[in-house]
């Protein structure tokens, strides 16, 4: 057996059984009564019923990643990927072609294996537990927004990407540098502006109280905020979010309707004051900088495989190409790829702790409290999650750490 296949299938394997045992560590560390850290943010129904919410989504979970696991096994085993590559020759040899050709099919068919999957999660599970607001209507027209999408964007990227590798062929890494750093910051200012609207419709906030509210909190904190708009998050769920997107002129603050409708003014300035903070402390601009060492370490490490002629074997082709080798580079990657994310969920959790404080200096810490407990609630959050778990998946901190550092941010400035 090539030496290569045997490293991907013991990557894969040993990741299948380590998220498996970290799935199921996370899970029994759910009690069947409620924490002290709960009192006044659920009641002995509500926390049941968070329980049994999370319980249907690890039952799920463990199927589709077994499923998940046995397929792609099956499909290295069996040389799938180089039978792909083989029936598409027979129609081009042109890399770039064969390159769109070959990455549209493989999405195609795992979207289509992923869906029944996709679809129990948003009418089964999600409907039962009240978040669900989606109709078969948006299902489909999100599907074929994204195709689209996907055809327009990833695959304009992905021919690019393949007609600068058969023109640079050792420097490609630099120059895909160029156009991935391009893209990333076009992304990042203009998403909010040119592919969201596609799926939801952004309104500018009306005239009122909250938005006076708002305006003073901007004075006060010397940001000047022009782009605040109300997105339509109850189209798809009742659950409530808000983030911030864009530099410079084209920053934008998104609050989530359902987060309008379920909390008062002051904790909407708070929630407000919180991405303000994200902004204040560079964390947009950090985050890109971050990103783009990411994608330079990747580059580099994926230009001294491409042409690699262990990689295509191992995946059942006959030829070294361009696509082939990505794939088999993307499997050896992913311990590398885990590690880095565990450092941007460690910077990620430290962005919201700073955000919080802002917050908290800046406007109030009660109110922010307050909005984080409703929040938790209304999505029915874990309050409880195993600290590996937290350590290995958690982009943000626990409820429980937010309050405490909330609290002790205001007991120092009391002191």
């Amino acid at each position: 057996m090539n030496p290569v296949l045997i490293i991907i299938l013991v990557i894969l394997s040993v990741d299948f059984i380590f998220n498996r045992w970290l799935d199921n560590l996370n899970m029994k560390s759910w009690s069947s009564d409620i924490p002290p850290e709960a009192e006044g943010i659920y009641d002995e129904e509500r926390y049941k019923k968070a329980r049994e919410y999370h319980l249907a989504h690890h039952r799920l979970s463990q199927i589709t990643s077994w499923f998940s696991f046995l397929l792609s096994i099956t499909l290295l085993l069996t040389v799938f990927f180089g039978r792909v590559d083989s029936f598409l020759r027979i129609y081009t040899d042109n890399p770039v072609l064969l390159s769109l050709l070959f990455f549209g099919s493989l999405g195609f068919i795992s979207d289509i294996i992923s869906m029944p999957f996709s679809l129990y999660v948003i009418f089964v599970i999600e409907e039962k537990f009240g978040f669900n607001k989606m109709t078969w209507k948006t299902f489909l027209a999100d599907k074929l927004k994204t195709y689209l999408l996907a055809i327009v964007i990833g695959g304009g990227l992905l021919a690019l990407l393949t007609y600068i590798y058969t023109l640079t062929g050792a420097s490609f890494w630099l120059y895909a540098l160029g156009v991935i750093t391009l893209f990333m910051v076009f992304s990042l200012m203009f998403y909010t502006s040119l592919i969201l609207p596609l799926f939801n419709k952004l309104t500018p906030l009306a005239e009122g109280e909250l938005k006076e509210a708002i305006k003073n909190y901007c004075n006060k904190a010397g940001f000047n905020l022009s782009n605040l708009f109300v997105i339509d998050g109850s189209k798809r769920s009742s659950k409530a979010n808000a983030f911030f997107s864009g530099l410079g002129k084209r920053k934008k603050i998104i609050l989530f309707d359902t987060l309008v409708e379920k909390h008062t003014t002051d904790e909407l300035v708070a929630v407000l004051a919180h991405e303000v903070g994200h902004y204040k402390k560079k964390h947009i601009r950090t985050n890109l900088v971050l990103g783009l060492v990411q994608t330079t370490i990747m580059l580099f490490l994926l230009s001294l495989f491409l042409n690699s002629e262990s990689l295509s074997l191992a995946l059942g082709a006959s030829v070294p190409s361009f696509h082939i080798n990505i794939l088999a580079f993307g499997l050896l990657y992913s311990p590398l790829s885990e590690a880095t994310g565990l450092l941007m969920n460690y910077i990620s959790r430290k962005h919201e702790y700073e955000a919080d404080a802002f917050a908290t200096e800046t406007f109030s810490g009660d109110p922010m409290k307050s909005a984080l407990k409703k929040l938790s609630a209304d999505n029915l959050s874990n309050l409880t999650p195993h600290p590996l778990y937290i350590f290995f998946h958690y982009s943000h901190p626990t409820l429980v750490q937010r309050l405490r550092a909330i609290d002790k941010i205001t007991s120092d400035r009391k002191n």
